[in-house]
Formats: structure tokens, C-alpha cells, sequence
């Protein structure tokens, strides 16, 4: 086989790992959404919407804290087997986790006809605690999330050799934790402005916190902060392109 024979089937080879990982990833996606519409045909028969159900049973919510755990562990585990190379496992982890979460809002419309905007508040996710925000900003991660999966792909397949440096490193992770900071924002704050910090393991059944988060509907999302954080990703992805670009 000739190197240009070689370098064609190698090519060949990573098409066939995306077109897999991504069908692997809206089926995923599909399943996570008819999850979500048991769980709010049982919690909230007029539709999802704030403020969150005060009370739902310990026990429910300790599942769904593992479901979504092993959803995470689920996706890893794609990335692990899609690749050998810890940054290549990287981004096809990046790349599956954009895709599910991408189609499991286009799964909702389809289904549900459910964000009725860009701007409707989501319950995002449930570890440590809720994480909420409008549903355009997880799509915006999504995007950004899948655009570094592939960028590390394709580097890869050229042969170039793929690392993040420390700088980009930092701006990744300091963007990262900012966008984080805004998810987790309203209830943390409930939390432990309210003083139930000290509760927290028992916060499913303590009677004043259901009946604070039952009358608590997010008002206003961290649009500021939020595109610092992306700014703070996108930065370090262009790093990454015209450093490794350039090698």
C-alpha cells in the first residue's frame, strides 16, 4: 500500500468513527429525551416549567443522580474506544457529548414542541445540584464543545501532533468554570444563602426548602459572565488551531 493509499483509508477510517459516534450519540440522545417526557408526564402533566416540583421522592431523585452519572460515563466511554491517544479520546468525548445534547433538544421540539424559544429556562442537569439556564446557552457549549472535538479530529488525522499547552489549558478550564458558575448559580445560591448548606444531603425532605424552590422561578440568566466564559474557550481554541496550524 502507498503512502497516499495509507493516508486515504486512514481518512476513510475516522469518517467511519464520527458517522458512528454520531449515531451512536442521537440515539443516546433520543433515549435521554423519552427519559425526560415519563418524568414530566408524571411531575408536570400541564408542561415543564418553573418553579421546580417542591417534592419528588428521595428515591427518584437518587436514581435520576445516577442515570445521569452513567450518562456520563457512557459517553467517556465512546471517546475511550473511538481512539487510543488521550487527546483524540478527548475530543471524540467532546464531539458525542455535543451531539447528544444537541439532539436531545431537537428530539424534545419534535416530540414535545418543547423549548417554545431559545430563551425558555431548562433544568440542565442534577449533580451536585440543579443547574438551570436558558436553553440557548447549553446549545452554545454544544457547539463550542463539538467545534474542539473536531478541530483535535482533524489535526489528528493529518498527523500533527496534538497537545494543549498550559496556557490554553487555563483558558479552557477558567471558561469552563465560569459557564459552570452560571448554571449553578440560582440554587447554590437558595442553598446556602438560605443556610441549608449544612442540610444539604437531606434537602429532599426538609420542608422549608421545598417550599422555597416551590415558589422559585429564575429570572434573569449571567449573559455577561456567560460570554466571558466562551470568550475565555474560544481563545483557547484559537490558540490551539494557529499553534498546532503552524507546526
Amino acid at each position: 500500500m502507498s503512502l497516499r493509499q495509507w493516508e486515504i483509508q486512514m481518512k476513510s477510517d475516522n469518517y467511519k468513527k464520527i458517522a458512528v459516534v454520531t449515531i451512536f450519540a442521537i440515539a443516546m440522545a433520543f433515549l435521554e429525551t423519552t427519559v425526560v417526557v415519563y418524568l414530566r408526564k408524571l411531575y408536570y402533566l400541564g408542561g415543564f416549567d418553573f418553579p421546580l416540583k417542591g417534592f419528588i421522592e428521595p428515591w427518584v431523585l437518587n436514581i435520576e443522580w445516577v442515570r445521569e452519572f452513567f450518562t456520563i460515563v457512557m459517553l467517556a466511554s465512546i471517546g475511550f474506544l473511538a481512539a487510543k491517544k488521550f487527546y483524540v479520546r478527548f475530543a471524540y468525548f467532546l464531539y458525542s457529548f455535543a451531539v447528544w445534547d444537541l439532539f436531545y433538544y431537537i428530539w424534545l421540539k419534535v416530540i414535545l414542541d418543547w423549548p417554545a424559544s431559545w430563551l425558555t429556562w431548562d433544568l440542565l442537569f442534577l449533580i451536585p445540584l440543579p443547574w438551570v439556564s436558558p436553553v440557548l446557552a447549553p446549545i452554545i457549549c454544544s457547539l463550542t464543545m463539538m467545534t474542539l472535538g473536531l478541530l483535535i479530529i482533524c489535526f489528528e488525522d493529518k498527523g500533527k501532533k496534538i497537545n494543549l499547552n498550559a496556557r490554553e489549558w487555563t483558558f479552557l478550564i477558567a471558561g469552563a468554570l465560569i459557564i459552570l458558575y452560571t448554571f449553578l448559580y440560582d440554587y447554590s445560591n437558595l442553598i446556602i444563602g438560605g443556610g441549608f448548606a449544612k442540610e444539604f444531603f437531606n434537602l429532599a425532605t426538609n420542608s422549608k426548602f421545598i417550599e422555597i424552590i416551590s415558589d422559585y422561578i429564575p429570572a434573569s440568566y449571567m449573559w455577561g459572565k456567560f460570554i466571558i466564559g466562551e470568550i475565555f474557550i474560544v481563545t483557547s481554541i484559537v490558540l490551539f488551531y494557529i499553534r498546532v496550524r503552524k507546526k
